[in-house]
């Protein structure tokens, strides 16, 4: 049971009405996790814009899909790992083993690799990174943009994963649990 209000869309008034119709017309679905952060109609705007531009970035889907499900299992969080798996697999496409692999930090394709190897880097650190890491992330081939882009993407995930921990969000996606470590 969500620790907080799921604020729902047909109860939902002003700024946070708006905001649930503007996930729902771009999902076809409002997450839990958005009904939750809508209790801040401010925390759910920061959260779209961020994941938005994100979006638009030099990061494909997939690789910020693997990225996700890194930070969910490193960060234990049940509901993003749930999340990810399924838009995973249905949305970026990656097939089952390349999202068992991505929650360990690897991937078959080399440069889905250095990314997750980076990204673990970052996340393992809380972004105290060492120069060895970029350098190993440049030789792989990593931009600075994408270098900076992954930060970007553990930052964003360490937010909703530290969220729905938090809130203990009502998983409404088909469910996954991380491996204890």
């Amino acid at each position: 049971m969500s620790r907080l209000p799921l604020i729902q869309p047909d109860t939902a008034t002003g700024k946070a009405a708006d905001l649930l119709a503007g996930v729902q017309q771009a999902l076809g679905v409002t997450p839990n996790m958005t009904k939750a952060m809508v209790n801040s109609p401010a925390v759910l705007e920061a959260y779209l814009g961020f994941s938005g531009a994100l979006g638009g970035g030099a990061l494909s889907a997939p690789t910020r899909e693997r990225i996700a499900l890194l930070v969910a299992e490193e960060n234990g969080c049940d509901y993003c790992l749930s999340a990810h798996s399924y838009l995973g697999a249905n949305i970026a496409k990656l097939d089952a083993d390349e999202i068992g692999s991505a929650r360990h930090g690897q991937s078959a394709e080399p440069k889905a690799a250095a990314v997750l190897t980076f990204a673990t880097a970052v996340v393992r650190t809380k972004g105290g990174v060492e120069e060895a890491d970029i350098k190993s992330a440049r030789a792989a081939g990593l931009t600075a943009a994408e270098i900076t882009e992954v930060i970007a993407n553990v930052a964003l995930n360490v937010f909703t994963n530290y969220l729905n921990k938090a809130v203990d969000t009502d998983i409404d996606w088909p469910v996954v649990r991380h491996h204890t470590h």
